[in-house]
């Protein structure tokens, strides 16, 4: 596989777990494969000592499986919480991993990307209907792909993650910027993938013209619509939009990866340049600060009127393969089983952030590596397998199997 190729499973900024197994680019090792799924279930466990043990020990076993630096992660429910934490926030340190860590979120971006534009609808600012053409001229089925195919992702624009030239350039200096308009115009001359809303193709491209539409409705920076619709509101005074800028807000989790040259080698992919991601993927945040946003995801509080978050809670998709009634995507938010949410990759980093309804549960994941198991065909992520297993701890009180680093 060419240098390039081993970018795409993080260049793809991870869907969610079974989604973005063939939704991110061409190749069949885009994303992580997922584990079983947690339970379905109601209610979830009291968070007693014993529980809060068991956490701790599935944590701790994730780390050893994907030997990652440093894990980071928290339960709350209604009842109390539970923050845990193992490893290291840098390689080769003795740096504990904490709370006031911050991170990049990867695809968890495009949730926030998705709120905003259903904001914009309900303000009669811009409307499901509207082509893509009508914003950002000249993309492969720009006169049909509308606002809702782009946040559906079912536009059949192609993935930008795909491209050679952009990809050899990121794998040459994974610190140089990158325009919006740089990405999307890699695609312009190539074929649509297929008629816009007959199949389901996960692709940053969607999400990028998204925030290049919010931003010319607006006539304000992403990182303005972010602070004054989202951030603001809901108190994440330690999330921002870094745009070109490399550097993390101190203190940060320093992200190893093993993509770019030489392939396979492990690097400080810390300060690698998000702008590739733009509203796809480039956010940085914190545990507390992802809680926030997890409630707010899965209620709509503070974001959304109440009917604007039911029609977003229910678009998600379970006909139109690879989604299935137990995981499947809607507008920018990903149902597993009852858990609504979405994971995050990035080179450096995998975090996952998920909000159960029926329990007012939430569970994040923070890990500084995007480095997986398994075979390349289906790899497998330490967020999404930590996930995994505490979410089974809190609605059956028992782990799945984590598995193999071998």
């Amino acid at each position: 596989m060419t240098n390039a190729g081993t970018l795409v499973a993080t260049a793809g900024l991870g869907l969610s777990l079974a989604l973005i197994a063939t939704g991110c680019s061409s190749s069949s090792s885009d994303a992580p494969s997922p584990s079983p799924s947690p339970s379905v279930s109601a209610t979830t466990v009291a968070l007693s000592p014993d529980v809060k043990v068991e956490l701790q020990q599935a944590l701790e076993q994730v780390r050893k499986d994907f030997n990652t630096p440093g894990i980071q992660a928290g339960v709350w429910t209604d009842d109390g919480q539970w923050v845990g934490s193992s490893g290291v926030a840098k390689q080769g340190t003795d740096q504990p991993v904490t709370p006031a860590d911050h991170t990049r979120v990867g695809s968890i971006t495009k949730t926030m990307t998705a709120t905003v534009i259903l904001q914009l609808i309900d303000e009669g600012k811009l409307s499901f209907d509207d082509v893509i053409d009508k914003y950002v001229p000249g993309m492969p089925n720009g006169d049909t792909a509308t606002i809702k195919n782009l946040i559906e992702m079912q536009s059949g624009i192609p993935a930008y993650t795909g491209d050679t030239t952009v990809l050899n350039k990121y794998v040459a200096d994974p610190t140089q910027a990158f325009t919006p308009q740089e990405l999307v115009d890699s695609v312009k001359k190539q074929p649509a993938m297929f008629a816009p809303g007959e199949q389901f193709f996960y692709s940053n491209t969607n999400f990028v013209l998204l925030g290049m539409v919010i931003e010319k409705v607006t006539g304000k920076s992403i990182s303005d619509n972010f602070e004054g619709r989202l951030l603001t509101p809901l108190k994440m005074t330690e999330t921002s939009v870094p745009g070109t800028s490399t550097d993390l807000p101190d203190p940060f989790l320093s992200g190893i990866s093993e993509q770019t040259d030489p392939v396979g080698t492990v690097k400080n992919a810390t300060n690698w340049n998000p702008s590739f991601a733009f509203t796809a993927g480039e956010v940085i945040s914190t545990l507390d600060d992802l809680h926030r946003w997890g409630v707010a995801l899965g209620t709509g509080e503070g974001i959304l009127p109440a009917e604007t978050q039911q029609m977003r809670v229910e678009s998600v998709n379970t006909t139109v393969p690879p989604n299935t009634p137990q995981r499947s995507y809607g507008m920018g938010i990903v149902n597993t089983a009852g858990w609504l949410g979405h994971t995050g990759e990035i080179p450096g980093y995998n975090t996952v952030v998920n909000y159960q309804p029926q329990s007012r549960t939430t569970i994040v994941i923070m890990v500084n590596s995007d480095i997986t198991n398994g075979p390349a065909t289906q790899p497998i992520a330490p967020a999404v397998t930590a996930f995994e297993n505490l979410a089974q701890i809190m609605t059956t009180g028992s782990p799945s199997a984590s598995p193999s680093s071998s």
